[in-house]
Order: structure tokens, then C-alpha cells, then sequence
């Protein structure tokens, strides 16, 4: 089966930010997008209410996802674009439609007064139990606009077009894995743009103690690893040789780097090590981190 670029759907504002910012996916990528409108029914009492009777019913279930999915063949007339309606519980449509989808992308809330993303429960679950990559998208703000769209008929080379924001990689050296790197490998390329690939370790744990810094301890550690991320990324950079990589291998905390590095990119991309246990699904804390305070729309890539 042919995988698309797939876009949950309610017609909130933060949902037609995701869905634009999947219509533009899918032209890089070439791959047909679809809108998946999930209209989740309410308890009967509340359905008997005026202000949720047939008309706001038909509005929400015909005339919402009609009117969207008509804006964007508009602005994205290159985009095979299809419309699936679902009823039922969001988290386990979304998680379902993405078992068939190149990726799979939501809306977050922007938080009001300082950057990130109000990553509600329903985004949470799918990005927690989804096995394909799930992006999560501002519903306000930066986001929309980090892709590179040229006109039809025309290449990168030579273009001049502004230069894409760079995408950015959170690397763990101890259990790299090729799906992520994959991952943002690909998306750079799409993008035309460099890759940025952030490190964290750990400094040496006498820090904690207020003991005095061991400066030749530290560049030890330091150039330790950075050597190990150059090994891991050395096939990558002659896999795709067009794209300019900048490796930081930096002390501290890992969530803390994310972040402040997605304010200057295009697209986060961090893991999520899959665990089929009876006790559920993991995020991981600098993913759940990143998921919450970046402000660059985020790819969770799921990988054993």
C-alpha cells in the first residue's frame, strides 16, 4: 500500500495549522496527503442539547472538513489530497491512521506569553503508542511556513528562495539508531538545509559537589564525545553528501540543548524507543521535555 502524509483533524485552528503544515510535507515528499476528520461523539444527554443538535452536528462532520480539505487543493493543487471520516475515541483513530502513513501530524496548542507547545492528552497517547513518526505542529506562530516550496517546474539549485531554517537531530551516542537518523537525515535533504546534530553528556559528577571544573579532564571527556558522534554520523554524511551537518557535542542537559536549538529550526527530530510491555508506552523524558517547551514543530520517530 502506497504510505501517505497523514493529518488528524477536528477543525480547531491548531488542526488547520497541522494539516497546512502536512499539505507542504507531502509536496516535498511527493506522497499523497490525507486528511483523517475525527468527529468524536458526545454522551447522549449533551447531544440532546440545543446548541449540539443536527445543524451544528452537519457542520462539524460535512461542512468543517469540506471547506478545509477545499482550502488546501487550493493553495496546494500538486497535493493528491483525500478526506477520511472517522467516529470514536481520537487517540486510537490517530494511532491507527498512522500505521499507514509516511508520518503522521497533529496541532499543539501554542502556550500563551512563552514558547512551546500545550501538548494535550490526546497527542500525548498517539505519540506514546503510534509506531510511525508523529509530528506535533503549533496551532499558532512558527511552524506553517518552515518549508522551502518552490514553484512548479523549478529546482532547488539556483533558486532564490530563502534558505530553510536548519533541521535539528537529538543524538544519543550510546544506542544511536537508523531509523531516527534516518529520519532527519531525509528531512534536511527534503529541505535543502543543514542538519544540526546535538549531543549532550554528562560532566564528570564532582560539578554537583561545587568541587573545582578539571579542565583537562573536561576537554578529555569533551573531544571523547565528539569523536563519538562523528563515528556515528560519518556513513550518514557520505549517504547524503549534500547536506551541510553541524555537530554539537555539548555538556549538561539534553532537553535544555533541544530546546534552545529549536528556536532557530525547522523541525525538531527526537526518538522514542518502542516497549511492547503490559505496563504501556514510554515517551522518555527529553522527548516529553522537547514535546513540551520546543518552539519549532517536533518529529517523535519511533525505533526499537
Amino acid at each position: 500500500m502506497a504510505r501517505t502524509v497523514t493529518v488528524g483533524f477536528d477543525g480547531s485552528s491548531e488542526s488547520r495549522a497541522a494539516a497546512e503544515w502536512a499539505a507542504r510535507e507531502a509536496q516535498l515528499r511527493e506522497l499523497p496527503l490525507k486528511l483523517v476528520h475525527v468527529w468524536e461523539p458526545v454522551p447522549e444527554p449533551m447531544a440532546l442539547a440545543a446548541l449540539l443538535g443536527p445543524e451544528t452536528h452537519k457542520h462539524w462532520t460535512e461542512r468543517v472538513p469540506r471547506e478545509a480539505a477545499a482550502g488546501l487543493r487550493a493553495a496546494h493543487p500538486e497535493v493528491d489530497l483525500h478526506v477520511e471520516q472517522v467516529t470514536g475515541r481520537p487517540a486510537d483513530l490517530l494511532t491507527d491512521a498512522a500505521k499507514h502513513a509516511e508520518l503522521l501530524a497533529l496541532g499543539s496548542r501554542g502556550l500563551s506569553g512563552v514558547g512551546g507547545f500545550a501538548v494535550g492528552s490526546v497527542g500525548l497517547a498517539v505519540v506514546a503508542h503510534a509506531e510511525r513518526p508523529v509530528v506535533l505542529v503549533r496551532g499558532e506562530g512558527r511552524g506553517v511556513g518552515e518549508h522551502p516550496i518552490q514553484p512548479s517546474g523549478t529546482s532547488d539549485t539556483g533558486s532564490d528562495a530563502p534558505p530553510s531554517r536548519p533541521v535539528v537531530l537529538g543524538l544519543d551516542t550510546t544506542g544511536p539508531d537508523d531509523t531516527l537518523i534516518g529520519f532527519a537525515f531525509e528531512a534536511a535533504h527534503l529541505r535543502n538545509t543543514s542538519l544540526r546534530v546535538v549531543h549532550a553528556w554528562n560532566e564528570p559528577p564532582y560539578i554537583a559537589y561545587g568541587m573545582p571544573p578539571d579542565l583537562e579532564l573536561n576537554a578529555q571527556l569533551g573531544a571523547e564525545e565528539a569523536a563519538a558522534v562523528a563515528g556515528v554520523l560519518r556513513p550518514w554524511r557520505q549517504k547524503f553528501p549534500t547536506v551541510d551537518v553541524v555537530e554539537d557535542s555539548l555538556s549538561g542537559k539534553a532537553a535544555n540543548h533541544l530546546v534552545d536549538a529549536s528556536r532557530e529550526a525547522s523541525l525538531v527530530v527526537v526518538g522514542r524507543r518502542i516497549r511492547r510491555s503490559p505496563f504501556g508506552a514510554h515517551i522518555g523524558p527529553v522527548t516529553h521535555a522537547v514535546l513540551h517547551h520546543a518552539t519549532a514543530p517536533v518529529a517523535v520517530v519511533p525505533h526499537d
